[in-house]
């Protein structure tokens, strides 16, 4: 339970005051803090009213004359409702999150490329290093076929991503644990594969961005 700072009213942990509708402060998870349920697919439209009703419910300025306490419950509830929507309004931020809130954190370091990727990882950085060392047609050509290439492979991985989005919000109160194990192992896994193609995709980009400013 928590106490309300403005009207003292007792109530369970939420972003505002069920009673006063002044912002509380309590410390929720970024699902309990834009109201929502937690499922990793999210109306984004909904998302964008609730983040917007919520933001002018509790900003800092309704409050500036309140007391301290007040004032402070609704710094605490803006920072909050503004990770919660930052976090949650993008898919690959939101599966990090989903990771994050039961206690399976993707590395921040993972460097390892995956296997599945190993071959174009190597095909690119090849014509890449051709280009670098010689900017003609035929390189900036075989450059831009890997970032088409990067582009589709990238776009498959975040097609993945929301089919584990929808095998998990499918999955409901599902008790079984290696179902469960599957469903991490599946999600951490295409973060990896995403987070890895996204930093492929820039260099890419970087190299035909450099080769067409010489």
């Amino acid at each position: 339970m928590i106490t309300c700072p403005s009207c003292m009213r007792a109530q369970a942990p939420a972003l505002v005051c069920a009673g006063c509708g002044a912002p509380l402060g309590a410390n929720l998870d970024l699902f309990a803090a834009m109201n929502l349920p937690r499922r990793l697919t999210i109306d984004a439209a909904a998302m964008e009213r609730a983040y917007h009703d919520l933001s002018r419910r509790i900003h800092p300025d309704r409050f500036a004359a309140a007391p301290a306490a007040v004032r402070d419950a609704s710094m605490r509830a803006t920072a909050l409702l503004t990770r919660a929507y930052r976090s949650l309004r993008d898919p690959i931020s939101r599966g990090r999150y989903w990771l994050e809130l039961h206690g399976r954190k993707l590395g921040e370091n993972n460097q390892q490329v995956p296997a599945e990727l190993a071959a174009m990882v190597f095909e690119t950085q090849e014509r890449l290093e051709e280009l670098r060392d010689s900017r003609t047609p035929e390189n900036l050509a075989a450059a831009r076929t890997r970032q088409t290439e990067a582009a589709r492979v990238l776009a498959d991985a975040k097609a993945e991503l929301a089919r584990n989005f929808a095998a998990w919000d499918g999955a409901g109160e599902d008790a079984d644990e290696e179902r469960r194990k599957a469903r991490f192992t599946n999600l951490k896994a295409i973060l990896s594969k995403i987070a890895y193609l996204t930093t492929l995709e820039r260099d890419i980009f970087r190299e035909l961005e450099t080769a067409r400013a010489a």
